[in-house]
């Protein structure tokens, strides 16, 4: 280790909190780069994502986690709780994110969790730029400080990028002094086939409104890549037959707008160009069935 890097660090950090606080808007963030899917509905994202930041004094292993929710009554919930709680028990540091002034039940629930570990936690005050009444934050500051000992408690805005260059000079303090864990050119553990599903995921759950963003899940059928370009097919499951023309859309509509828009970003992704092909099949009861959530891919792991 030259001099430069005497005092390297590194480590791992989960981002923790109940669904929709925006936790992956600040992987993105901190990343300076999309890894991470995002929409505005609640459990977009199902799996740990690691997002890999390595600078010349530090490289810190962000862990995204699904939202942790309390009514986990099917077998694809009771898998997302696992993946998070597991997160809280493998890692050098936790943030823990909640809304500007909204304290809920599964805040609370959280809480009582990582109350319970000895890894450092910080709290992360997030949407604060969308406070219409600046006068209550403080008073919400003080008073969530007081619900455990956090090591700091930061208002940010993962959006508009407050206050997260402070947020993540606090994480480094807390990380040892440990050469890298990954290679510098490397940005996430997963794998080109999961960021293609995940993409496609994501414009399905953009584009369906309330529609049925919660019964469908999405699998690399191919993947391969030939003179220059990636030929990947993907396939759309749904639970119900019902389902299957609501994903295609009139005329096929639907179907060919998400393949658009998640081959211009699987493009930007890959630096590469991209021939994509969906097909939409049923898969009953495929969110709560232990069996096929394996086969889909949804392992428990960390």
């Amino acid at each position: 280790m030259n001099n430069k890097t005497k005092d390297y660090r590194c480590g791992y950090v989960a981002l923790i909190g109940r669904p929709n606080v925006g936790k992956s808007t600040l992987l993105n963030h901190l990343l300076g780069q999309k890894l991470s899917i995002t929409s505005r509905k609640p459990q977009t994202t199902r799996q740990h994502l690691l997002g890999i930041k390595t600078t010349e004094t530090e490289q810190i292993i962000y862990v995204d986690t699904p939202g942790i929710h309390e009514n986990a009554n099917r077998a694809i919930n009771r898998y997302m709780n696992r993946t998070a709680i597991s997160a809280i028990e493998s890692v050098n540091v936790i943030v823990f994110i909640i809304e500007a002034l909204k304290w809920t039940s599964e805040d609370e629930a959280i809480l009582k969790r990582i109350s319970q570990s000895t890894v450092p936690v910080i709290l992360a005050i997030n949407k604060v730029d969308k406070l219409e009444e600046k006068n209550r934050l403080l008073p919400f500051l003080q008073e969530c400080s007081q619900k455990m000992a956090f090591n700091q408690v930061f208002p940010i805005s993962a959006l508009r990028d407050v206050n997260l260059n402070e947020l993540e000079h606090q994480v480094r303090e807390l990380l040892d002094v440990s050469e890298p864990s990954y290679p510098e050119d490397q940005i996430t553990d997963r794998s080109q086939r999961f960021l293609a599903a995940e993409i496609i995921r994501e414009k399905l759950m953009r584009q369906l409104g309330q529609e049925l963003p919660y019964d469908l899940t999405v699998e690399i059928e191919k993947f391969k890549e030939e003179k220059g370009c990636y030929h990947i097919n993907g396939l759309i499951w749904v639970e119900r037959l019902n389902q299957k023309p609501i994903v295609i859309g009139e005329k096929g509509s639907r179907l060919k707008s998400v393949g658009e828009q998640a081959r211009k970003d699987m493009e930007k992704l890959f630096d590469s160009k991209i021939y994509l092909e969906l097909w939409v099949k049923v898969k009953e009861g495929w969110a709560n069935d232990e069996r096929a959530l394996q086969s889909l891919g949804y392992k428990d792991e960390l």
